[in-house]
């Protein structure tokens, strides 16, 4: 145990306070996590709009700039995963069990309840798809895109630690190796313990609640508690064998079963519909990104409480999710350049989500409008059943689906596993089975502690509310990855290569 550091120890103090209020006092710890978040979010939600975008515009500027070329590791340095489980590892780690969550669930709640057009209406049917897109497009990417490539680079390429506060050395300095960087690297493991705690809860949920829709198992905690127990053991097991063989399978195992749900999902479902409503929304997307990124409702309270639900969430959600998704897509990225990085973790994510979300979306709204079942009267995690059942091989969606929830809850709690251990022992690429083993067992018991005291939303606001701080400390990597790319071109010499037609003249 040599190798755990401090930031191990005073973490697992502090979660275990939050735990010990959440259980002892479940309704005032969700009051005030909850009165927290909503002022974070009214008094802040133009910062977290404007942030965002310069992160998507910085994340741009980075791939049409001569450093985009710069390798994330030595120049003769190849990567380390081929493609496709590159893009398996980074979009289980990124999105998981939330698309298959939300997949339904979002379009069609926007489609009750839109942001600007009226409930039920073809209006609203659009937006629901557009706003739909813009939750989980580039913006979220661009997000953990950022993060991870400042690890990445500042870990493969500058020979730094896999740590968060080591990222913010040019700017911050020796401060890095004390009490300051400490407090950072904290937060950033409080941030993921929880996310993945939360995830763990509502994906328990989801099982849960597909296996009572199907074949009439009770819905409740005694449950749920068994279905953390036995995927646990089975992530643990995952752990234990290391990034190479556990994580790499499953991920490649989760792209398969998301591709095969899709596709059966897409021949069940309104085919022609779907494919229509995708490049209509797509086109929607790309005509008001601008206007989406910055609206905020200021003079309408109702527009604005919309926004404060969603937009600002998310924004702020995906933020608290970043140093999580942040080093473990850079762990995984070594040895590909700035540019083909950016490009990936941007693009071809955002591309999965907008299929996704256009194939169960656009099916959830048909049901809904056929008027054969009011899908509003089902819990969230039960939509996606309830609609499956509206279509041909409904059984055959539904033990897909299961199964799907399943091994990206496996993938997610074990690749936090993996983060948390790095985060602990000084930023080894390799940490301990032991210590992988104690965040494995923290963030099940978490997950179900909360579970039984009706904590998850407690934990859920006090993640959103983490966001706040840690997105100061990504401006400051920002600046600092900027400063450091900024020396390097110069060293290599790294320009725009002058235009020789216009030279001559």
């Amino acid at each position: 145990m040599r190798r755990i550091s401090n930031v191990f120890w005073i973490s697992v103090a502090i979660l275990l306070a939050c735990v010990v209020f959440g259980v002892s006092a479940p309704k005032s710890f969700e009051e005030a996590t909850g009165h927290l978040q909503a002022f974070l979010t009214t008094s802040f939600g133009w910062y977290y709009l404007i942030l965002v975008t310069i992160i998507v515009v910085f994340c741009i500027f980075l791939i049409f700039s001569p450093v985009g070329a710069i390798k994330l590791g030595k120049p003769d340095e190849k990567p380390e995963y081929s493609k496709a489980s590159w893009f398996a590892m980074l979009f289980s780690a990124g999105m998981g069990i939330g698309l298959v969550f939300w997949g339904a669930a979002e379009p069609l709640s926007h489609f009750i309840d839109p942001p600007l057009a009226e409930g039920g209406t073809a209006a609203a049917n659009k937006e629901a798809m557009r706003y739909t897109f813009f939750h989980w497009g580039i913006h979220a990417w661009a997000i953990y895109a950022i993060v991870a490539l400042a690890l990445a680079y500042f870990q493969f390429r500058k020979g730094e630690p896999g740590l968060i506060s080591a990222t913010l050395k040019p700017v911050l300095g020796k401060r890095m190796e004390g009490t300051l960087g400490t407090v950072i690297d904290i937060l950033a493991v409080f941030a993921t313990v929880i996310g993945v705690a939360t995830t763990l809860g509502f994906g328990a949920a989801q099982i849960n609640g597909g296996l009572s829709y199907l074949f009439g198992i009770p819905n409740n905690f005694t449950v749920q508690l068994i279905i953390i127990g036995i995927v646990t053991v089975l992530f643990m097991m995952s752990a234990w064998s290391g990034l190479s063989k556990g994580i790499k399978i499953l991920s490649n195992t989760n792209m398969f079963l998301a591709i095969a749900l899709l596709v059966l999902m897409f021949i069940a479902g309104p085919t022609i519909l779907i494919l229509n409503m995708f490049t209509d929304s797509l086109g929607g997307y790309i005509q008001n990104i601008i206007q989406m990124s910055f609206r905020i409702a200021p003079l309408n309270e109702e527009h604005r409480s919309w926004i404060n639900a969603w937009t600002i969430f998310y924004w702020a959600w995906w933020i608290s999710w970043s140093p999580f998704v942040g080093i473990f897509i850079a762990r995984v990225s070594r040895g590909r350049t700035i540019r083909e990085f950016l490009i990936g973790v941007l693009l071809l994510p955002t591309l999965v989500s907008f299929l996704w979300f256009a194939v169960f979306g656009t099916s959830a709204i048909e049901v809904q409008n056929a008027g054969s079942i009011d899908l509003t009267k089902f819990a969230t995690e039960e939509v996606l059943f309830a609609i499956f059942n509206e279509f041909p091989m409904s059984t055959i969606l539904s033990i897909v689906a299961i199964t799907l929830v399943c091994t990206f809850f496996i993938t997610s709690a074990d690749s936090a596993t993996f983060v948390l251990g790095m985060q602990t022992t000084y930023g080894s690429l390799t940490p301990p089975n032991s210590v992988k083993l104690t965040w494995g067992i923290a963030q099940s018991s978490v997950a179900i502690i909360l579970l039984y005291s009706g904590g998850l939303q407690a934990l859920q606001n006090a993640l959103i509310a983490a966001a706040f701080p840690f997105s100061i400390i990504v401006v400051l990597m920002m600046i600092s990855l900027y400063r450091s790319l900024t020396k390097e071109k110069k060293e290599l010499g790294l320009y725009h290569k002058p235009n020789p037609r216009k030279h001559h003249n």
